[in-house]
């Protein structure tokens, strides 16, 4: 198969519209090629586009920065003598003078199928500042890893952030490519927009469900998503980062794992497992013991419980990360019913709001998970009715 990167770059036609236009690319470390060449340093071997500038969003275009909410400066790339401008530094939607840079901008990055991941909210304010500049903006389009199925509570109006830009479930089931076509339709912008589709894409097709596994090479879109399987199991594990829960940074399996000194993990599965078993289905889980080298619990022994979705049992359709992290939550309040499980910090640059809930889009989990006489039932019901919505909504902005 081909992601749209190679596909512009195999096919002068598809080019051919930007000729004499000055072109820029919004990358980062996974923009690569099927050979593993940077999408920069491709683009620039070509000789019928001229590169004008280039955009890196959080985590930087080559990935310098390592933890959330840690800045990329701008810099003038040393290769090709263009300036590269941060999208997540001093700003975080492009300037009117970096708009200034180049008629069109192509965007080539790797997505994980989650609401919560940034370069979704990147891509939104990208195509509001080319609407309101009369610019360009072509996807070239990659995979979604998680594949098409659907889960979580929508965001709820009043709720955005940059963790959250428009009313969608935690895991979409979108392509970045579809998810501008619908961005563009649901904000009603005017904005020239294109997307350079993948050839022989089959999102449900094995062994990798959404990934061409075996097919092409996994390059980390950001420092902590180092495999497909934590981006199969990254709409559940990245509320762990509301959560006094170590997510497993400071180990070789980030957002795979979850744990803490002071749980007994094999009694938090037990609990989980007589709360609601459905929900554990489609993946094998194990207690372990791990000790983060650094952020949450550093050098401290925790005893977790590790997702695994890289063997036979993996089943995307049974799979639900965004129940299980939220069942794990309710086995350890009904647990540790004072345990201290929401963290108290600026998540994103939102103050005044619960870390957990800017990144649920609301309240609604937390309260779940704090209310005694709350069940499985209330919350799969309130999710269910949210996914079946997405579900219709997203179906008229399906390119594959």
């Amino acid at each position: 198969m081909k992601f749209g990167i190679d596909r512009l770059l195999s096919d002068a036609s598809l080019r051919s519209p930007l000729a004499g236009k000055r072109v820029a690319l919004l990358a980062h470390p996974a923009s690569v090629t099927a050979n593993l060449t940077h999408s920069l340093d491709a683009l620039a071997a070509l000789g019928d586009i001229t590169l004008s500038a280039a955009f890196g969003p959080q985590h930087g275009l080559r990935g310098d920065k390592q933890d959330n909410m840690v800045e990329s400066p701008d810099f003038i790339d040393p290769l090709h003598n263009i300036p590269v401008f941060s999208l997540y530094g001093t700003v975080r939607r492009p300037t009117d003078a970096m708009m200034e840079s180049f008629d069109v901008i192509l965007i080539d990055l790797q997505d994980l199928g989650c609401r919560i991941y940034t370069f979704v909210t990147t891509l939104l304010y990208v195509l509001e500042a080319a609407a309101k500049h009369g610019k360009s903006v072509w996807v070239l389009d990659r995979p979604n890893p998680a594949g098409r199925p659907v889960e979580g509570l929508t965001l709820i109006p009043g709720w955005e952030s940059f963790v959250g830009v428009a009313p969608m479930p935690m895991r979409h089931g979108l392509t970045m490519g579809e998810l501008g076509t619908w961005f563009v339709s649901y904000f009603k912008m005017d904005v020239d927009y294109r997307v350079v589709t993948m050839e022989g894409w089959q999102p449900a097709a094995t062994p990798g469900f959404g990934w061409p596994l075996g097919e092409r090479v996994w390059v980390n879109p950001s420092p902590n998503a180092p495999n497909l399987f934590m981006a199969r199991a990254y709409a559940g594990t990245v509320m762990l980062e509301g959560t006094t829960l170590s997510e497993g940074r400071g180990t070789t399996r980030p957002l795979e794992l979850f744990g803490a000194p002071d749980i007994a993990a094999h009694s938090v599965f037990a609990e989980m497992h007589s709360l609601a078993p459905d929900w554990l289905e489609g993946c094998l889980m194990r207690d372990l013991w791990f000790e983060p080298t650094f952020h949450k619990h550093a050098g401290k022994l925790c005893h977790g419980l590790q997702i695994h979705t890289e063997g036979p049992a993996y089943d995307p359709a049974a799979f639900k990360p965004w129940r299980l992290a939220a069942l794990a939550f309710k086995a350890i309040r009904r647990l540790y019913p004072d345990y201290p499980l929401w963290r108290d910090f600026a998540y994103e640059y939102e103050t005044g709001k619960r870390a957990i809930d800017v990144i649920n889009g609301g309240p609604d989990l937390r309260e779940w998970v704090d209310g005694s006489a709350a069940t499985p039932a209330d919350l799969d019901n309130l999710a269910t009715a949210d996914e079946e919505a997405w579900e219709e909504e997203r179906r008229a902005f399906l390119l594959y």
